[in-house]
């Protein structure tokens, strides 16, 4: 098995890994609401996937400052 003969440096290793970047998730919009999504998910907004409603969106109601 093959052994280096020094021990490389934090920084070169590091260079080395600048490539390694994460890409972001290739957004496509809803075919219900138009909203920005990721690809085979259920979408967030309305809760369809492929045409038919999967989850029920629970609508948050606003609060109201009593005085």
């Amino acid at each position: 098995m093959a052994l280096p003969k020094q021990r490389h440096s934090k920084a070169r290793g590091r260079r080395r890994r600048t490539h390694w970047k994460i890409s972001s998730g290739n957004l496509i919009p809803c075919p219900q609401c138009k909203q920005p999504k990721l690809g085979h998910r259920v979408c967030p907004v309305c809760g369809y996937y492929k045409g038919k409603q999967v989850i029920e969106i629970k609508v948050k109601e606003k609060k109201k400052k009593a005085r």
